[in-house]
C-alpha cells in the first residue's frame, strides 16, 4: 500500500481563508503560455512538410474557449506579432489572422454563451483549419507555391491535438489561480 501524500500537499492550491491568487501570477500566465506555445517552431524537428501544429494558435484558442474575458479583443495583434517573429510566415500574416480569430471568438462566446466541450472542438478545429489554409496562402502571395495537401497532416495534428492543448490550459488556469497571497 502506498504512503498518504503529506498534509502539505494535499492542501496546496485548495481554498483557504485569508488567501487569494496572485494578480502578477493571474494576469501574466495566459499570456507567457500563448508566447511560448509561439515558439514551437524554433524546435529541432526534421521535416519535408509542416507536421507541427500552431501551438501559440492552439493555446489562444483554448484560452479564448475556457476564460472569454481573459484576453482583451486587441490581444491578437502583440500576440500574433510576437508569433510572426518566429513562425517563419510573411511579417502580419499573423497579427490580421490571430485579431480576426479574437473577434470571431468574442462574436461566438456572445452568441453561444453556453457550450460544451463538442462544440468547442468543432469551433477550434474550424478556426485551425481557416488559420491553416488563410495562412498559406498569405505565404503563397508571398513567393511560395505549396498546395493544400501539403497541409493534410498538420492539420490533422492540430484537430487531434486541441483536446490536450485545453486540457494544459485548464491545468495552466488553475496554476495561475492558486491562493498563494495573504490578504
Amino acid at each position: 500500500m502506498q504512503p498518504p501524500l503529506p498534509s502539505a500537499l494535499r492542501q496546496f492550491g485548495k481554498p483557504r481563508i485569508n488567501r487569494a491568487a496572485s494578480p502578477v501570477l493571474a494576469l501574466t500566465t495566459p499570456w507567457l503560455l500563448v508566447m511560448l506555445g509561439s515558439l514551437s517552431p524554433s524546435w529541432p524537428v526534421i521535416a519535408s512538410a509542416p507536421v507541427l501544429p500552431p501551438f501559440g494558435f492552439l493555446l489562444l484558442v483554448g484560452w479564448q474557449q475556457l476564460r472569454p474575458g481573459l484576453f482583451p479583443v486587441w490581444a491578437g495583434f502583440p500576440l500574433g506579432l510576437f508569433d510572426d517573429l518566429f513562425s517563419g510566415q510573411p511579417f502580419g500574416s499573423a497579427v490580421v489572422l490571430w485579431s480576426a480569430a479574437m473577434i470571431a471568438l468574442d462574436f461566438i462566446d456572445h452568441r453561444f454563451p453556453w457550450r460544451g466541450f463538442a462544440l468547442n472542438w468543432l469551433v477550434a478545429s474550424a478556426f485551425i483549419t481557416a488559420y491553416l489554409l488563410l495562412a498559406l496562402q498569405i505565404a503563397n502571395l508571398g513567393g511560395a507555391n505549396a498546395s493544400p495537401l501539403v497541409l493534410l497532416p498538420q492539420l490533422a495534428v492540430a484537430v487531434l491535438a486541441y483536446p490536450i492543448t485545453a486540457r494544459l490550459v485548464a491545468l495552466a488556469d488553475r496554476f495561475r489561480l492558486i491562493p498563494i497571497r495573504k490578504i
